[in-house]
């Protein structure tokens, strides 16, 4: 049976903002790439890519 699996990771197209899921909290958090959080641009009205080659069906 096909599971429904979520994404892991996103990245705003706009202002390179990157989060990881977590979850351990069950919530998205701000990527740490050598101690510096990927906040992007903090008044940003963030563009995900989602682009359609996601596919949430795992088989």
């Amino acid at each position: 049976m096909p599971a429904i699996t979520s994404p892991r990771e996103r990245e705003c197209e706009r202002c390179g903002r990157r989060d990881l899921w977590d979850d351990d909290h069950s919530t998205w958090r701000i990527a740490v790439v050598d101690g510096e959080k990927q906040s992007g641009n903090p008044h940003c009205l963030h563009e995900w890519d989602i682009n359609g080659t996601f596919n949430p069906v795992d088989f």
